[in-house]
């Protein structure tokens, strides 16, 4: 101790000591006392000097504070001062104030600007050489993680903070470090949970040091709960109003997500994405917005784009899609979008947002289509941002906004492109509002360049594949002046590009020029009549083939390659309906007036364009500047798919033409046989399906029928019940009678009567399981009569069932017989009742014989009784027989039908082995024919790649009928 107070305090007599000799003795200190508190004062002290001596704490002490953090872990007080002093060496103080100075005041000279430059790339390269040096052991990394399990704040804050200045300065290599150490990411996750703001919120900022560019830990945090725990902390510092907690908060969200559709799969199926619509509602007073909320929601609006962005795979795109309609995120993104005194760059993100929102997803672009702006009166929403595209004094990145949503609403949206079609044509015009079509006709024929691009291209999505639209705007008629006829809209597309003083006034800009090319090649494309329209014109051919054949600067390069595109889309696509200008009249002017090879060098300028590549590479429209708007995303895949087809055609002769078209000729006949063929077969399919519901609808009376035998059934079990009861109560009167002769003989023919009742009771349930193993029979030949091939057996088990009937029939018959003897029998029981009463009236005096009459009229009541139900039981047996004989019936039906689907069956065979033999002879025809294309240099398609566009155009005519219907 009296040591250190040397040290600092100074030496009387003689010079003070340098930093560097001060920074020796402490470091010697640190590694030679003994007593604790000696270590933790020289660990003070380098602190202390840390930040003005970065560089030689560094060098000397590193390894000693490395060795205290190793030894001393049971004192949390020199632990800090360690972490600390090992934090200001590989991230300065200054190093953090110039960055907060920075973002207060970005705008400075260059001259002053270059020495901090330098100054701040010297910093960096200390603080990576001392990381570098301590993540040389990956055991310090892995301490370090250790360090931050200790609750104490002055151990955990700085090993916070420390950790990430090191991912900062060496990310990658920390990163592998800590994903290979054992529950390294969960111990960095408990810094969100730590009560304490300051140990949480550095812990965000660890955390998204940690999480860029890995996608392995990126997963680890989001099934940690990260996710949840992220939400809950937005929510709770007031989410777009909160501060910059929030902020950091939605840029660790934006790392774990973005490109990682592990993660975005996990936020939809854990329901999170409705747990962000309370982020966009916003209240009728939107003036005096902070520039953290702006930023935060910007970040917010942000998040949402990755769910949905278009590199995103489609089907996850959908799902998203889906889940922000459904709990009504894209309603609120809609009311931003119309609400008042929004600032302008979250008004344009907030389109980007819904613009990716509604791409591609039916649903949601009706729903766009179906808002309107609170304006007097209402106007769709699509028409207030299309006036804003075309108002030259707006925002060049709202208008490209503005374009990127309109070209989101018409992708994949044949309705919507229908929709605005119709806007144009003459039947729709309404003079009193302003619709979509006339705020894109007045945009391509403004003044503005831009204007006119944009109008251009947004009226190209209009059309893109989509053929039915393409010829509906051929429709479209304008008024050019008073005293003049209209001229269609393609005519006045061609004349502003074709008539020099109207080049001169208007379409002399590269940018107007590029717009209309665009729109007249996505036009014409893949529509025959739009090109015979086109050369119908007979200024427009001579025009084009002037500006290729032209040399013209630079500038005009560009130019010419769309003038070669579109001349050769005139090739491709031409009907050969008009004779001055067919497909050899084109190809031998260009020949003579261009030449093929210069042709095919023009038609390349497209693709060779600086700007051509940074279209392509996704759909936003993203430029610096206005005058780098030049080529569309959809554009650019048109132009990839024709640039070889129209240099084939063009370089085609006309015998080679001639081979083609009787080769097309042949496949179109074999495809017309197939289709012949496949119709058939469909027929086929139609009649056996016919068939099948015959049989399920005998199937179903045969079901009811069951259902009627089975309640009469039931009826005749109740008889019965009422039949045992009536006995019983029959054998307890004769249990009582007086007379015992008389009651005794009666007694005995009763019971004789019951046991033949008995009898025949079991025989008509033995009858009753038989005639249900009969149906269970008919039920199984009804299933083979569809499906089973084998006639014979069929047959065989049929003229079984048939036996089992008549026997079953004639049992039934001789049951009738033996129930008809048992009345008989009771007749004469009856009969002889009566003798016996007379007998005994003579015998007996009067009041036995009046008493024996009233007994022996009881028992005539009850055998009259039961005569009843034995004839109900009579007509229970003769209602079983006409079932029987109508299930009979039905099984002779079914042996007819089934003859009659064994029949077709084996035509339908026969048809189909003459259909293989005749498919066979056609393939060896176009393999022959084939073969001889690949002898003439031709390159044939594989039969998968013609089957799949067979069945995309069979899909393509079912969607037409659907549409048509």
């Amino acid at each position: 101790m009296n040591f250190f107070r040397g040290v600092i305090g100074g030496q009387q007599a003689g010079a003070q000591p340098s930093g560097v000799e001060t920074i020796q003795k402490l470091c010697d200190r640190v590694a030679s006392s003994t007593l604790l508190e000696d270590r933790r004062d020289a660990v003070r002290a380098l602190k202390s000097l840390s930040k003005k001596y970065r560089m030689e704490v560094g060098t000397q002490a590193m390894d000693h504070l490395i060795r205290i953090l190793q030894t001393d872990s049971s004192d949390s007080e020199i632990l800090g001062y360690a972490l600390d002093t090992l934090y200001n060496i590989i991230c300065s103080d200054e190093e953090e104030e110039q960055d907060e100075s920075e973002d207060a005041a970005p705008v400075k000279s260059k001259n002053v600007a270059a020495p901090e430059d330098a100054q701040r790339r010297q910093e960096d390269d200390i603080g990576a050489q001392f990381t570098e040096r301590f993540i040389q052991e990956p055991e310090n990394v892995t301490l370090l993680l250790t360090m931050l399990e200790e609750f104490d704040f002055h151990v955990r804050w700085p090993g916070v903070k420390l950790l990430t200045a090191l991912l900062k300065c060496q990310c990658a290599q920390v990163q592998g470090i800590i994903l290979v150490s054992p529950m390294g990411v969960s111990r960095l996750m408990d810094l969100l949970a730590d009560s304490r703001e300051v140990i949480r919120n550095d812990g965000l900022l660890l955390l998204q040091q940690l999480t860029k560019g890995n996608a392995a830990i990126q997963k680890i945090v989001a099934f940690e709960n990260a996710f949840e725990r992220l939400l809950d902390i937005i929510t709770e510092e007031g989410t777009s109003d909160g501060g910059i907690v929030v902020e950091d908060c939605l840029l660790l969200l934006l790392n774990l997500l973005k490109n990682n559709s592990s993660n975005q799969n996990f936020f939809k199926e854990g329901s999170y994405i409705q747990r962000m619509k309370p982020w966009f509602e916003v209240g009728d007073d939107n003036s005096g917005w902070s520039a953290q909320k702006v930023t935060n929601l910007h970040l917010m609006l942000q998040l949402v784009r990755v769910m949905v962005s278009p590199v995103n795979s489609p089907g996850a795109t959908a799902s998203c899609q889906k889940a922000m309609f459904q709990c009504g995120l894209l309603q609120q993104l809609c009311t931003i979008l119309m609400a008042t005194g929004v600032p302008a760059d979250i008004l344009t993100e907030t389109i980007n947002t819904v613009s990716e929102v509604i791409r591609g997803s039916q649903v949601n672009q009706d729903y766009f289509a179906s808002v309107n702006a609170p304006s007097n009166p209402p106007r769709p929403a699509i028409v207030v941002l299309l006036m804003s595209m075309v108002n030259e004094r707006q925002p060049f990145v709202l208008r490209c906004a503005v374009l990127y949503c309109f070209q989101c609403f018409l992708y994949k949206n044949q309705k919507g492109q229908g929709e605005i079609v119709a806007t144009l044509l003459p039947s729709t015009i309404d003079a009193n509002s302003i619709s979509a079509g006339q705020l894109l006709c007045g945009g391509l024929f403004s003044a503005d360049s831009l204007s006119n691009w944009c109008a251009a291209v947004a009226l190209g999505h209009a059309l893109q594949d989509n053929l039915t639209q393409k010829e509906q705007l051929l429709r479209v008629q304008l008024a050019t002046s008073l005293g003049k006829p209209p001229v269609s809209l393609l005519q006045q597309c061609t004349n502003i590009l074709s008539q020099g003083d109207k080049i001169s006034r208007r379409g002399s800009k590269v940018q107007t020029r590029v717009g209309l090319l665009m729109l007249l090649c996505t036009w014409m494309s893949n529509c025959p009549i739009a090109v015979t329209h086109f050369l119908h014109n007979q200024d427009n051919v001579p025009f084009l083939t002037a500006q290729i054949s032209e040399n013209l600067g630079e500038d005009e390069r560009l130019v010419q390659g769309l003038c070669a595109l579109l001349l050769g889309i005139c090739i491709y696509y031409n009907d050969n309906s008009l004779e001055n200008y067919t497909k050899e009249k084109l190809k031998q002017l260009i020949e003579k007036r261009i030449g093929k090879e210069n042709f095919v060098e023009k038609l390349g300028f497209i693709t060779k364009h600086e700007l051509y590549s940074r279209a392509a590479q996704k759909p936003q429209p993203a430029f610096s500047t206005p005058e780098h708007m030049l080529f569309d995303h959809e554009f650019t895949k048109l132009v990839k798919e024709l640039e070889g087809v129209i240099t084939k055609a063009v370089h085609k002769s006309t015998e080679e033409e001639k081979k083609e078209e009787e080769v097309k000729k042949t496949l179109e006949q074999h495809d017309s046989i197939v289709t012949q063929y496949k119709e058939l077969i469909r027929e086929q399919d139609a009649q056996i399906n016919e068939l099948k519901e015959q049989v399920s609808t005998l199937a179903s009376q045969k079901d009811q029928m069951q259902n009627t035998i089975t309640q009469q059934l039931s009826q005749i079990q109740q008889h019965k019940d009422q039949y045992n009861i009536l006995k019983l109560k029959l054998g307890k009167d004769s249990g009582q009678s007086d007379s015992g002769q008389v009651n005794g003989l009666q007694l005995e023919e009763l019971t004789l009567l019951r046991e033949e009742l008995e009898e025949l009771r079991k025989q008509h349930t033995l009858l009753n399981t038989q005639l249900a193993e009969k149906d269970t029979l008919i039920a199984s030949l009804k299933a083979e009569g569809v499906q089973s091939s084998d006639g014979s057996t069929a047959a065989a088990e049929n003229t079984e069932l048939l036996k089992e009937l008549e026997s079953l029939r004639v049992q039934v018959q001789t049951q009738a017989a033996e129930i008809s003897q048992l009345q008989r029998e009771r007749q004469e029981l009856q009969s002889r009742t009566e003798a016996m009463t007379a007998v005994s009236g003579e015998a007996a005096d009067l009041a036995k014989v009046t008493k024996l009459e009233n007994r022996l009229s009881t028992q005539t009541a009850e055998t009259n009784r039961l005569q009843e139900e034995v004839r109900t039981l009579t007509e229970s047996r003769a209602a079983m027989e006409k079932e029987l004989a109508a299930a009979t019936s039905t099984a002779t039906i079914l042996q007819t039908e089934k003859s009659k689907l064994q029949q077709e069956v084996a035509e339908s065979k026969k048809e189909q082995d003459d259909l293989l033999m005749l498919l066979a002879d056609q393939d060896q025809k176009i393999l022959s024919l084939k073969q001889r294309l690949k002898d003439l240099g031709e390159t044939i398609e594989d039969e998968d790649d013609l089957d799949a566009r067979d069945q995309f155009d069979e899909d393509d005519d079912d969607e037409e009928e659907e549409d048509d219907e």
